[in-house]
Order: C-alpha cells, then structure tokens, then sequence
C-alpha cells in the first residue's frame, strides 16, 4: 500500500484522501493512517507546487553549481554540505559522482545575485575546492512534467 501511495502523491500531492482511498480501492481512514505514518517517520518529507515562473512577470534566474570539495576527516562530505544547504538561497544539494563532489541549486531575481553567492559564500568555505555555475535558460521537463509544450503547426491545409 506504501509503494502505491507514494507514487500517486509523488504525481499529484493535492489529492484528497477520499480520491485517493477510491483509487486504491481501501477504507478511507486506512489511506489517513498510512499517511500519517509515512509522514511521521520523515519518509514524505513535504508537499510542493511547481510554477513555469517563466509565464509570471518575477524574475528568477536557476542555476546548477558543481563544487569540488575537501572532504573531513572522519565526516565525509556531511559538514560541508550541512553548511552550504543552510544558506537560504540554496534549494538542494547533492553528493554526486564524477568531477565534483556536490551538486547545488539555487534561485536568485539576477546572474549577478547567484554569482555573488558563489563568490562571496561559496568560493569562500575553506572546504570547497572550486566550482561551476550552470545556469538554466530554459526548462522543458521538470519533477516529470512537461513545461514546454511543443506548439501546434497552426497553418491551414492547401489542397490542390
């Protein structure tokens, strides 16, 4: 029942428990209870909107940051990473394989704002080796949902 809830509220976390005890064919408070759980034991961590912020007038810039860093004796990449996702404008951070160690995201209103974190915050930690700021022109898919949508050819047929 886990797996199943999971993967429907993964795709839409608005829906109402009484739909999704319908979908699941199970007694509404059985699809509360569990719910409750999966929340209580931190494995629904939270509930987010995602916005096309490009079809609003604000201006945000996204950006990918790549850092290498010096992992701690006896803590790994965790106390670095702790101090980096502590930053309000960060999003997310991951450990990652490949050239880098750490994978951030962040929002900022400009290029000049992201790129004043990453020199004044980021570059800054005595841990972190050097980075790469990726910036995002343009999203297509995101968390799986297509943002992009191929417009139709909306010229008339000629026949002869």
């Amino acid at each position: 029942m886990r797996e199943r809830i999971l993967a429907i509220i993964e795709k839409n976390s608005r829906i109402a428990i009484n739909e999704l005890a319908v979908i699941m064919g199970e007694p509404e408070i059985e699809v509360a209870n569990e719910l409750k759980k999966l929340e209580e034991e931190g494995i629904i961590c939270g509930y987010h909107t995602m916005i096309d912020w490009e079809k609003t007038d604000l201006e945000k810039v996204t950006a990918l940051i790549e850092v290498r860093v010096t992992p701690q004796r006896g803590q790994g990449f965790d106390n670095i990473a702790e101090r980096i996702y502590k930053y309000p404008e960060v999003n997310s951070v991951y450990l990652i394989s490949g050239g880098y160690d750490l994978l951030i995201t962040l929002e900022g209103r400009s290029l000049k704002e992201i790129s004043q974190f990453v020199s004044d915050k980021l570059s800054t930690l005595e841990s972190v080796l050097s980075t790469a700021t990726h910036f995002i022109l343009k999203k297509y898919k995101d968390h799986g949902t297509i943002l992009a949508k191929k417009s139709e050819d909306e010229r008339m047929k000629i026949t002869p």
